[in-house]
Formats: structure tokens, C-alpha cells, sequence
């Protein structure tokens, strides 16, 4: 009896998983941009948790319907995540306007109403006055650069925590929201590019594409902070474990 029930539920996921899928259909679309054609990166439904390739003339095809969330990450543009509407659906082609890799971040949006400005790298040197000799006696830690310092880049965490203080002071303000950049960037730039390709067992291009796909966990958020270090790590395994599970659809 208790194997006729184990079975019929096993029945009853796979039919409401294929229902779910028999809804979406086919999207066809193009990423671009201006002064470059792309012709190579990743789109991903996490909705439907597929992800495709982006080919020839950025094109792409992939299983889609209106409110999923679609990632689309390369080694040449900035990553991007767009929620689909009924509009973009109806499409015969859906156009996705993509920005090149700026390897300078201007901003980092904090709030949706409130944007901060990364600091210049004439005020951080001044404002860290670090010497050498701090350095050598620096624990070392073989996932994560530093705390005292961000090997590149503005260090986010002290502009979270100022904006944190500056928010405290506002009785309406709840939290702060980082967002999906803000978080991409942050983890980037604390770990080494071995914890992703030797640890998470990622292909190069593979990372920028999953770090959004985790930066679109609430949880993430939670864990931009130099306290949080391992409990950043085993999110990130965590996730990896989902993201490895996506179905890769080969055009």
C-alpha cells in the first residue's frame, strides 16, 4: 500500500512539473549591443531553472513565459536579469540591449531611492594609509583575499556601513537593499578565482552567470559583511549545488 502511495505522488510531482512546462514556449531572442556584436555568453531561466547559449548574432531560444526571470551573463558584457512581461512574450524576437564590462563600477544602488558613489582611488589611499609591513602580518585565508583589504575595486562593506549609520537615523527606514551588482561584485572581489573553478567546479564563464543566479536569493544579502565570511562560503556551495542541477538546453 505504501509503495502504490510512494509512486502516485512521484506520478502527481511529474505531471504538475510537466504542466508547469508545457505552459512555456519557445522565446526567441537577441542580445546586443552598439559597438559590439555578441556572440557568445549565457541565458538562464531560474523560473524553470534552464539555461541556454547564446549564439551566432546573440541570438538565443529558450523555454519562457510571462514573470519568469531570465539571466544573461558573458565574459564581454555586464551581466543582466530581466523579469519577462506578456509583451515580451508576444514578441516574434525579443531585443535585450546589453552593456560592455565596465571594469570600473561608478555606483553602487543601495536602496531603490537612495544610489551611493564609489569612492576614488586617490580618497581610499588616503583615507587607508596601510603600510607594508601590516600586510605581512596579516592572517591569510586560501578562499578569501583579506579583511583588511579589497584586492580590487571600492570596498562596499564600508560604504554599507556608512549608509547603514545615515539610515539608522531615519525613523521610516527599515533595512537597506544591496543590490544584485553591489553583491556580484563584493564576492568577486573577496575570493579567489580558484575557490570558483577548483572548489564550485565552474567554468570561467560560468561564474558571473552564477553569482547572479545567486544574487536573486534574498539570502545573499544577508551575508555581505566581513563577519559573515563562512557563512558566505557555504551559502555559495549551497547554491552551487542548485545551479548545477539547471538544465543546459544545446541549440
Amino acid at each position: 500500500m505504501k509503495n502504490k502511495l510512494g509512486i502516485f505522488v512521484v506520478c502527481l510531482f511529474c505531471q504538475f512539473a510537466l504542466g508547469q512546462n508545457a505552459t512555456r514556449k519557445s522565446l526567441h531572442g537577441q542580445v546586443v549591443n552598439t559597438s559590439l556584436s555578441i556572440e557568445s555568453g549565457y541565458v538562464m531561466n531560474i523560473n524553470a531553472n534552464t539555461r541556454t547559449f547564446i549564439g551566432s548574432g546573440g541570438l538565443f531560444d529558450i523555454l519562457a513565459q510571462p514573470k519568469d526571470t531570465l539571466l544573461f551573463s558573458g565574459m564581454a558584457f555586464q551581466s543582466k536579469k530581466i523579469v519577462l512581461s506578456e509583451k515580451d512574450c508576444a514578441q516574434i524576437l525579443l531585443v535585450v540591449p546589453l552593456d560592455l564590462i565596465n571594469n570600473q563600477l561608478k555606483e553602487v544602488v543601495v536602496r531603490k531611492d537612495l544610489k551611493v558613489k564609489s569612492l576614488g582611488v586617490g580618497s581610499q589611499s588616503i583615507v587607508d594609509m596601510q603600510f607594508e609591513d601590516d600586510k605581512q602580518s596579516t592572517a591569510k585565508n586560501t578562499a578569501m583575499y583579506s579583511d583588511q583589504t579589497i584586492k580590487y575595486g571600492t570596498d562596499f562593506v564600508r560604504i554599507f556601513k556608512d549608509v547603514k549609520k545615515l539610515l539608522k537615523k531615519k525613523d521610516n527606514v527599515k533595512e537597506e537593499e544591496i543590490s544584485d551588482i553591489a553583491f556580484v561584485t563584493y564576492v568577486k572581489d573577496n575570493f579567489k578565482p580558484d575557490f570558483f573553478t577548483k572548489t564550485l567546479g565552474l567554468e570561467q564563464d560560468e561564474v558571473e552567470l552564477f553569482l547572479m543566479y545567486c544574487s536573486n536569493d534574498p539570502e545573499s544579502k544577508r551575508h555581505v559583511n566581513p563577519d559573515q565570511k563562512f557563512e558566505l562560503i557555504d551559502f555559495l556551495i549551497n547554491k552551487n549545488k542548485e545551479f548545477q542541477k539547471s538544465n543546459v538546453h544545446q541549440k
